[in-house]
């Protein structure tokens, strides 16, 4: 299936049944006085997470949205039955904006958590509500009110602990494949990740952390080059950024510290808040190089660099390195949840 992670749809909540303006009609009760029951509310819409589904691609064939009108009040003091209300499954991990406005509607980070997205209208009041010591024979009655209507985006961000940021051919999926479960498609030619990919790695009993692999980014790709501009958003909810460098590259032309410093004003440009969250170096295919070259290169390029955060070296072909990446992962992960807890408490 092709991962759909952004689609645009209309909403159309129910209007509100009328009013009814009636009498009560009986045999040897003359004057029996207003009867008029209320309308029904019309149904609203509500999303709702479900972690059954893993993308929005149904939302890219349906557009348009409608939930049903309230029934009309009835004689005989009967009120309109209100409508159902529909409830849209998305896939955990999707925002929900206003596309006209911007604003953000709902953001379904858990599995069924469930957020209003268009109220239905309120149903109309009937004669039976108008009646007094002055008006005894009200002919007054309201309409139902119209539901919301409203053009909404979906997207979906991943929900990742770790996520993966490099140049095509860095390395990550193999990564991926090396520590955990999952098996991306590998291959030694650019934008072989098409989609991104999660994967479960296991620190020890008990204790895991989820890492995702997304597209490579080529220079550029903030104003849309290449395709990794597409999931940049996927890192936008992890903890941890490991930006994968390919130490050994096959072009003997290509600067390894270029391509990290214009990954790195990429992520700027995009959004400054995911420059600054906590990422690492990690150094790749150390296995391609002799023990010496490897060590000379990747001295060289934390000079260059300037790096002064953690930096790791591994081989994701060979597993070199990579037990010791995630357990360090791990304990960063520990320290961050641990660290979210006491700014909570200390808030309550």
């Amino acid at each position: 299936m092709k991962f759909v992670d952004e689609a645009f749809i209309d909403l159309v909540a129910g209007d509100g049944g009328n009013g009814m303006a009636s009498f009560r009609r009986e045999k040897f009760i003359p004057r029996g006085g207003p009867d008029g029951g209320d309308g029904g509310r019309g149904g609203s819409i509500y999303a709702e997470a479900d972690e059954n589904i893993n993308t929005l691609i149904d939302y890219r064939f349906a557009r348009i949205h409608r939930a049903h009108k309230g029934e009309n009040g009835g004689g005989a003091d009967c009120y309109g039955k209100g409508a159902d209300d529909l409830i849209l499954k998305m896939p955990v991990g999707t925002v929900i904006t206003d596309a006209e406005t911007g604003t953000q509607l709902a953001d379904l980070a858990k599995h069924g958590a469930r957020e209003l997205i268009a109220k239905g209208g309120a149903g109309g009041l009937g004669n039976l509500h108008f009646k007094s010591s002055t008006n005894r024979a009200p002919r007054q009655k309201t309409n139902g009110e119209e539901g919301e209507k409203r053009r909404v985006q979906l997207e979906l961000k991943v929900l990742a602990d770790v996520g993966l940021l490099g140049y095509p051919n860095a390395g990550k999926s193999t990564l991926v494949r090396a520590v955990s479960a999952a098996k991306p498609k590998v291959a030694d030619y650019p934008f072989t990740t098409l989609a991104p990919s999660l994967g479960v790695v296991r620190i020890d009993y008990g204790r895991s952390f989820v890492i995702a692999d997304i597209p490579g980014l080529i220079e550029g790709a903030a104003e849309g080059a290449g395709l990794g501009h597409q999931f940049l958003r996927h890192l936008q909810r992890t903890k941890l950024i490991l930006h994968l460098v390919d130490i050994a590259p096959f072009d003997p032309e290509a600067d390894p510290v270029k391509e990290a410093k214009a990954l790195a004003a990429e992520l700027k440009k995009y959004d400054a808040v995911l420059f600054k969250k906590p990422r690492w170096l990690v150094f790749n295919k150390v296995d391609m190089l002799e023990p010496a070259e490897a060590d000379t290169r990747i001295k060289d390029a934390l000079r260059r660099l300037r790096w002064t955060k953690p930096w790791y070296a591994i081989s994701g072909l060979t597993s070199t390195g990579t037990q010791e990446l995630v357990r360090a992962i791990g304990e960063h992960l520990a320290a961050a949840t641990a660290a979210e807890a006491a700014k909570s408490a200390a808030k309550k």
